[in-house]
């Protein structure tokens, strides 16, 4: 380990004494039973992220959904398997409006008691089939959720801005708790105005939350803004490119919206590090700290967050 990094992890060792012992956030709470439906790498990006990151005592499965289908399934336990063992969510991570019709039949077989569907790309789920998905799913009793993007899930509701919808769901609020909008706490030095530490307390389902907080250890904070949204594109983001109505008489692609997201995260943990109303506390335990490569804090004045 460098001198820098010692510098800098020792300034988080220091504090720690003084402050209430945090347990490891991944032993609180209970446990879940996940079963995430792919068809390809979107999918496939989301579920190695949560595999990587998931709480302890959480079990993810997968499914993989057909390749070839009808452009109208009628009957879809025709193309499932006839049982499924028992979850508690279903993340629908399909990428075509076919397979996505499978979708309520999937979540009644396993007896889930929530289902996210992802709106990353609106081709793979136009609004009038996700209207019928919705209806089909509150009829059997099963919990939706449909955030457009993936990102802006939180613990109460999903979508952005003028479209975000609130929602009632146990099983997707404690999801929502550890994958969902991006949620940092930032450390900053002071005298050298750079970003000395990040860490992630929720991140984006896809991973790119985590490649935006290792990259803004050692960062400036006047470069902060824009380019983490601009680092989170070169993820890169897979949401779609397609130009539509991402908020209320604005016109922009889906992409675009996790740029935002991280974007104003880190402007809000920013302006709450140069406050200094939380000065002298330690970074709250979550997914990951990123410490900066040697760059040795001398003097400065370092501001940690709770």
């Amino acid at each position: 380990m460098s001198s820098g990094h010692r510098l800098l992890k020792n300034a988080f060792i220091r504090l720690l004494p003084s402050f209430p012992h945090h347990p490891d956030w991944r032993t609180i709470g209970e446990t879940m039973r996940i079963l995430a439906a792919l068809q390809g790498p979107y999918g496939q990006r989301i579920v190695n992220n949560i595999r990587k990151h998931l709480p302890i005592g959480w079990t993810l499965a997968t499914f993989t959904l057909p390749s070839t289908l009808p452009p109208i399934v009628d009957d879809p336990t025709e193309l499932l398997p006839h049982r499924l063992d028992s979850i508690d969510l279903l993340l629908a991570l399909s990428e075509s409006t076919r397979s996505a019709q499978l979708i309520p039949a999937m979540a009644e077989l396993a007896k889930a008691r929530g289902v996210i569907i992802p709106i990353d790309n609106s081709a793979w789920l136009p609004s009038g089939l996700r209207n019928q998905l919705e209806k089909e799913l509150a009829d059997l009793g099963i919990a939706s959720a449909f955030p457009k993007t993936f990102c802006t899930l939180t613990e109460r509701s999903y979508g952005y801005r003028d479209f975000a919808r609130e929602y009632q769901s146990e099983v997707i609020f404690g999801f929502a708790q550890h994958f969902g909008r991006p949620k940092l706490e930032i450390g900053i030095d002071h005298k050298r105005g750079i970003i000395v530490a990040a860490r992630v307390l929720r991140g984006a389902p896809c991973g790119s939350t985590f490649h935006v907080a290792r990259w803004l250890a050692g960062i400036a904070i006047d470069e902060a803004i824009p380019r983490a949204g601009l680092t989170c594109h070169h993820f890169p983001c897979l949401a779609s490119m397609q130009q539509e109505e991402i908020n209320e008489g604005e016109f922009n692609t889906l992409m675009h919206i996790s740029g935002y997201l991280i974007n104003e995260e880190v402007e809000r943990q920013i302006v709450r590090a140069q406050s200094g109303t939380a000065r002298g506390t330690p970074l709250s335990p979550g997914y990951d700290c990123c410490i900066p490569k040697p760059r040795p804090s001398g003097n400065g004045d370092l501001s940690f967050l709770s």
